[in-house]
């Protein structure tokens, strides 16, 4: 009996142990994400609410609307853009981090060296989140300031 097939067998299996280990953090990474996108979905939804809200007014306002209710609409419609575009890039972030982690199990399976993908796909995958969390910090700081230079 040949003890080849069993240490290669075995060297497979402690390949496979180490991919899922190191798996384990991009899951929490995509947790972390999921948990982002929530959040941004929350916003878009009052915004959306709030603009639908806005859009009425403007229609029972006749033919003048006042230019106050215009330029809240326009925020309204800007913010919108801003929050779906950082959902966009933090689904992106979370699908290449799928990659990452497929890549990985991939490498192990088939041995093949996919190291530079993996690193590339990790990259590319903060850099969306980056992306996204800028463009989310901006429609909050839109939000919040809207009507600050109001003389009450």
């Amino acid at each position: 009996m040949d003890a080849a097939p069993l240490v290669n067998a075995q060297t497979h299996i402690m390949a496979i142990a180490e991919v899922i280990r190191l798996a384990v953090a991009p899951v929490f990474l995509l947790t972390a994400i999921a948990t982002m996108v929530n959040a941004m979905n929350t916003r878009l939804v009052r915004v959306v609410d709030r603009r639908r809200v806005m859009q009425d007014r403007i229609k029972d306002a006749g033919e003048l609307p006042s230019e106050s209710l215009k330029d809240e609409l326009r925020l309204l419609i800007r913010r919108s853009r801003l929050i779906y575009l950082a959902i966009l890039f933090a689904v992106l972030a979370a699908l290449l981090i799928c990659i990452v982690v497929a890549g990985a199990f991939l490498g192990a399976l088939v041995s093949v060296d996919v190291a530079k993908g993996v690193a590339v796909s990790f990259i590319l995958a903060m850099s969306a989140m980056i992306i996204s969390l800028g463009l989310f910090l901006r429609e909050v700081y839109l939000g919040v300031s809207f009507g600050m230079n109001l003389k009450l």
